[in-house]
């Protein structure tokens, strides 16, 4: 009776594993497969034809595609960094034991991960308006003598698009490292502070040693939000001006829907994404895995 009730243990265990592995196959990894074949294929959607690597050739010489894919690494270079900086620091302060309304500043900093994508980007669209909040204040406090075109002028607009990608999931991160922090041994603390260490040599010699697994987890999701950029683009710039802001998400938006419908060209270019995600994931992971562990 052992033996038989081990083995409908095992059937039943496979039926519940055989149905993801059949809903995932259907809606990831087949779409993946089309796509891709997709790619290597040109001409309007009713009649498209097969075209070997013509797709991937023409990114040698688009414009377009060079200042999307510039724009997008430029933000993950720059944003992710300051993000998960950002994110320790506040996670260390509200992990403080004697810190009186850590809830309300917890919810607080977590708030703008799950407001709506769209109104958030409309809001901060609004706030840095040429004659928006920020400009006032700037201009009241005599910080600068003129409005600063945060929406119209390249450097500015950059600038604008990596404020709002921090502002919107630094929180996110933040709760990830508090909950680390939570699982560091307090004795640890307490032997270091026998010791003589004060807290920044704590914060580095024993906090963040001990988040390497959540620091590493951290980077690689950031890593591919960051690259899968759109909705802030689209909603606060709309990839202005003269493409200076746009991302490689937001070009194969404008590739499928926005020019003369060109799939195959689009699919190319998001297959550039997923090259770019599994070998920056690969990096990161062999870099941080081994100190990690």
């Amino acid at each position: 009776m052992g033996t038989k009730k081990r083995k409908n243990w095992i059937a039943n265990g496979n039926i519940f594993i055989t149905l993801p592995v059949i809903l995932i196959t259907l809606l990831v990894f087949v779409p993946m497969a089309s796509a891709l074949i997709t790619s290597f294929q040109s001409g309007p959607p009713s009649a498209m034809t097969f075209n070997g690597f013509s797709n991937y050739q023409r990114m040698l010489s688009d414009t377009t595609f060079k200042k999307a894919f510039g724009n997008t690494f430029l933000y993950l270079i720059i944003q992710v960094p300051i993000m998960l900086f950002l994110a320790l620091l506040l996670s260390n302060v509200l992990n403080d034991k004697k810190l009186k309304f850590k809830g309300l500043f917890r919810t607080a900093l977590f708030l703008p991960c799950i407001t709506s994508l769209v109104s958030y980007s409309l809001i901060m669209k609004s706030l840095f308006s040429a004659n928006g909040l920020v400009n006032n204040i700037l201009t009241t406090l005599h910080l600068i003598d003129a409005p600063i075109q945060w929406l119209t002028d390249p450097f500015w607009a950059k600038v604008l698009i990596i404020f709002a990608i921090t502002w919107r999931w630094t929180g996110y991160n933040m709760i990830f490292f508090l909950s680390g922090m939570q699982n560091i041994e307090p004795s640890i603390y307490e032997a270091a502070d026998i010791d003589g260490a004060s807290k920044w040599q704590q914060f580095f010699k024993i906090t963040i040693p001990n988040l390497k697994p959540i620091i590493l987890f951290t980077t690689i999701t950031s890593t591919i939000g960051t690259l899968q950029l759109f909705d802030e683009v689209q909603n606060i710039t709309m990839g202005g001006p003269a493409n200076s802001t746009t991302t490689l998400s937001q070009y194969i938006y404008n590739l499928s829907y926005k020019f003369t419908p060109n799939f195959g060209y689009a699919a190319a270019v998001s297959f550039v994404i997923v090259i770019a995600i599994v070998a920056l994931s690969i990096i990161q992971t062999k870099l941080g895995g081994k100190e990690s562990k």
